[in-house]
């Protein structure tokens, strides 16, 4: 396998995803991304085939010299075969899942969207020089089945929800644009499931009822799908158990 890059590394399913890489790929070189790499996992820091960088989903702005420490640590010309965007964010101070029209805000949806869906497509954008070599290249984001249009039946959860669909199309773009630059490649996304973390925590209470993973659960359902998928599931919406999923 050649280097994976994780963005989103410091999260509950970034940092596991990045373990488990680690664990079952003993030659794999992994670069992590996330805004604060001093808050990721020990074991990533002190890993000899670990390189945490600093790059923030929300800003920009971060790109340029995070593809600048990139270049030093992994040379374009080696290239990745897979990158996993685990970034996401769902709640913040003064961001809460709505529960109706009249909680919308503005501000939070520009937060969901830069960090959900924006800071994806900039970082594919910048890693295309990366995705160049002739082996297959697997692209993954980190989705959700509430971003599913046609599974909508609930309403709520306006920033989330529109967000992760706005995600999804990316992916869906991006599916029929990188075969024609990168070939071989896969571009796919992947709903990892109700998984225990920061993320969940604030709705502990109303997922007693849901089949719930740890993230070292999630990690591993996940790499079992993305060791599936070859150039003919490009552009498809996969679930954590590889079942499809309706846009």
């Amino acid at each position: 396998m050649k280097p994976v890059v994780i963005a989103g590394v410091s999260g509950a399913i970034g940092s596991a995803l990045a373990e488990a890489i680690l664990r079952d790929y003993p030659e794999c070189q992994l670069v992590g991304l996330c805004r604060h790499p001093d808050r990721a996992p020990t074991a990533l820091h002190t890993h000899d085939r670990v390189s945490l960088l600093t790059w923030d989903a929300g800003d920009a702005a971060t790109l340029d010299g995070m593809i600048g420490e990139l270049e030093s640590v992994i040379p374009a010309r080696t290239g990745i075969d897979t990158l996993i965007y685990a970034a996401g964010v769902l709640h913040a101070e003064q961001m809460f899942p709505e529960k109706r029209l009249e909680d919308l805000s503005a501000d939070a949806m520009a937060r969901a969207f830069a960090v959900n869906a924006t800071g994806f497509g900039l970082l594919v954008r910048a890693l295309v020089p990366w995705l160049r070599h002739r082996e297959l290249k697997r692209i993954a984001a980190v989705s959700a089945k509430v971003g599913s249009i046609t599974d909508n039946r609930l309403g709520g959860w306006y920033a989330y929800r529109s967000s992760k669909a706005a995600l999804n199309m990316l992916v869906r773009g991006l599916s029929v644009e990188l075969p024609r630059r990168c070939k071989p490649v896969a571009c796919v996304a992947l709903h990892p499931g109700t998984t225990e973390s920061a993320l969940s925590e604030p709705f502990r209470q109303s997922l007693a009822q849901l089949k719930v993973h740890s993230p070292a659960q999630t990690a591993d359902n996940l790499l079992a799908v993305l060791r599936g998928v070859d150039q003919d599931d490009n552009g498809r919406f996969l679930s954590w158990d590889g079942s499809e999923l309706p846009w």
